[in-house]
């Protein structure tokens, strides 16, 4: 009996869906619970599961373009057939001695390596390589290993040469332009479309206005250094600089929330909570998961969730539910070794906190030219429902809130 498996719904506003990497082939035997595919759609990607054991049939081809609640492959129910190595385990008692030892060898690594915790797109980069899984060190979620893990241990293999190296194209390539492959052309994912999408929108949709300030870091790295040992073995996590952003946005919001706002056709929907988003780069493209409820949460309890979030990011387990709700988002370009820019709202939001490298700069201090550790901010925000007065009161107060970090830990 053949059952159907269909691309899933997984968000309202998601029609299709792009069939990323087949993890099983075509015709192999899988049982109920094991990850087949990853699909793409223009927002996150998702592993698909089957919950039947039985023969795969492949019904599309990778890089194909299904609507939700297409079929994509099908298994056929059944029993593992005879002679499938990694399903017939009671093989090898009655198998023949003049089996080759190579080959013995070669199952029994392929099935340790399907043991080895690795995300889909780490074991393809391995497949595509010839890197064994095993002798590579897992840096993501309990030891699992990802994508940089991999194309590491790629770049330290040795017996390979840079212009070898260089003449391989991209994947995901699809055509070679150019005498001596000096350029290659490769099709935009839904990811990347989205994205292009959205950013253009909001520069058409929105008044994007930008305003500046810097903070001094001084106090606020002092207090961190203060407290960040004690801070770890007590709550398992480093305090990092985003969660005191993250409250003195929330103290901000408070005392102007008209950025707590956004509007909706021709009316303003006021937000009474503190769902802050914050961007994190991957190789995949710019998320923005929400840190929920920042104004009840502890700066313990907010560091806990953006290293969750970030992990996710980093192995594409993102979820659609991890991405909605924002009302602020906060960006940090200084993690890169940007001075100064100009960050896009994230529509519908009316605000976004942009945060840059912290250098060493003279600045006046009590009539006195010291050298402080100095952060530019810019708040870029949408001049339809946010007037000036209110987006520098605003920054001000972020600034406020940095430069004099023992006030927030206290409320005051």
């Amino acid at each position: 009996m053949a059952h159907e498996i269909k691309i899933p719904s997984v968000g309202e506003s998601i029609t299709s869906a792009t069939l990323g990497t087949w993890h099983k082939a075509d015709n192999e035997y899988v049982d109920a619970g094991e990850v087949i595919l990853t699909i793409e759609t223009d927002k996150i990607s998702t592993e698909l599961e089957t919950d039947k054991a039985g023969i795969l049939k492949h019904l599309a081809g990778e890089g194909d373009e299904l609507e939700i609640g297409a079929a994509v492959a099908s298994i056929e129910e059944g029993e593992a057939p005879e002679g499938t190595s990694e399903r017939n385990d009671s093989a090898g008692e009655n198998a023949p001695d003049e089996t080759p030892q190579e080959e013995t060898e070669s199952s029994s690594s392929e099935e340790k390596e399907d043991r080895i915790k690795a995300t889909p797109v780490a074991r393809k980069i391995a497949d595509e390589q010839g890197i064994n899984l095993s002798n590579v060190k897992g840096t993501g979620a309990a030891g699992k290993i990802t994508k940089s893990d991999v194309i590491g241990a790629t770049s330290q293999e040795s017996g390979k040469s840079t212009a070898t190296q260089s003449s391989v194209p991209a994947a995901g390539a699809t055509q070679v332009v150019g005498a001596g492959n000096r350029t290659t052309r490769t099709k935009l994912s839904p990811l990347r479309r989205k994205i292009a999408t959205h950013l253009v929108n909001a520069q058409q949709e929105a008044a994007i206005l930008s305003t500046f300030n810097e903070c001094d870091m001084t106090n606020l790295m002092a207090l961190r250094k203060r407290v960040q040992e004690d801070f770890v073995a007590k709550h398992g996590v480093k305090l990092g600089f985003m969660s005191f952003f993250i409250k003195a946005v929330v103290d901000a919001l408070k005392a102007v929330p008209g950025i707590n706002a956004q509007i909706d056709g021709d009316e303003i929907v006021q937000n009474h909570f503190f769902d802050v988003g914050v961007a994190v780069g991957t190789d995949k493209g710019l998320f923005v998961p929400v840190v929920r409820d920042c104004d009840s949460k502890s700066f313990a309890e907010i560091e806990q969730d953006i290293i969750a979030y970030a992990t996710k990011a980093r192995e594409g387990a993102i979820s659609l539910e991890d991405l909605q709700g924002g009302v602020f988002t906060i960006t940090n370009g200084g993690i890169y070794g940007s001075l100064l820019s100009t960050p896009i709202l994230n529509p519908p939001q009316s605000g976004i906190l942009g945060m840059h490298s912290i250098q060493q700069r003279p600045v006046a201090v009590d009539g006195q030219v010291v050298i402080r550790p100095m952060m530019y901010l810019a708040l870029s925000y949408d001049h339809r429902i946010v007037d000036g007065k209110e987006a520098v009161t605003f920054l001000v107060r972020v600034k406020d809130c940095i430069e004099n970090p023992d006030r927030m830990l206290i409320g005051v």
